[in-house]
């Protein structure tokens, strides 16, 4: 059964299909919320915030029509939204990171300089990640991270095919400048999550 057919359906009552859509596209939306709270230091809030997607995007069914866009596209959407909501709202309240819940935890089969190189790699890729603007850091992470096409991210943002390149050609580059002075360094050579496009 198509994401047509399915919606079709659930609108017209069948509401237990929307169970199926959700399993359709949950791991997708999952990994792309995480990804977008990743720079933010609030994965653990992804889940809590896919369910509140799934919920709205239910909600809203009755709204959502196909030539405007795909269904994946729209979730997209409502999932971005979504996370941008809840950026403004913990940005508001600036909770401490020792209250957040959030607590490191080391691979055991890392040795310990590499797990701490590794870590600061990561943390200094998403740093950078999360110093971009917000329309080009959605970008980068529905493209590098989610794998989808320039026809959805601009779809999904609003803007044109070409506006999206320039966004994602803008933020490689910015990403790339403030890794600069770390480059010289083997360790840093290929970061982690880039590719050069």
């Amino acid at each position: 059964m198509t994401d047509s057919q399915m919606i079709r359906e659930i609108k017209e009552g069948n509401t237990e299909l929307y169970s199926e859509l959700m399993r359709r596209y949950q791991r997708k939306i999952l990994a792309f919320i995480y990804h977008m709270l990743k720079s933010a230091h609030l994965e653990l809030l992804a889940e809590d915030i896919c369910s509140e997607t799934f919920y709205k995007a239910f909600r809203s069914l009755h709204s959502f029509r196909e030539v405007d866009a795909s269904f994946s596209t729209w979730l997209y959407t409502i999932a971005r939204n979504t996370v941008l909501s809840e950026l403004r709202k913990q940005r508001s309240s600036n909770i401490p990171l020792e209250e957040s819940g959030f607590v490191p935890v080391a691979s055991n089969d890392v040795v310990p300089e590499q797990a701490i190189l590794r870590n600061e790699k990561v943390g200094m890729v998403r740093e950078a990640i999360n110093n971009l603007p917000e329309k080009q850091r959605s970008a980068l992470i529905l493209r590098e991270y989610e794998q989808l096409d320039y026809q959805e991210i601009a779809n999904i943002l609003g803007q044109s095919v070409s506006a999206v390149k320039s966004l994602l050609f803008r933020a490689r580059s910015s990403v790339k400048n403030q890794l600069e002075p770390y480059l010289y360094e083997p360790v840093f050579e290929q970061y982690e999550g880039m590719k050069s496009r």
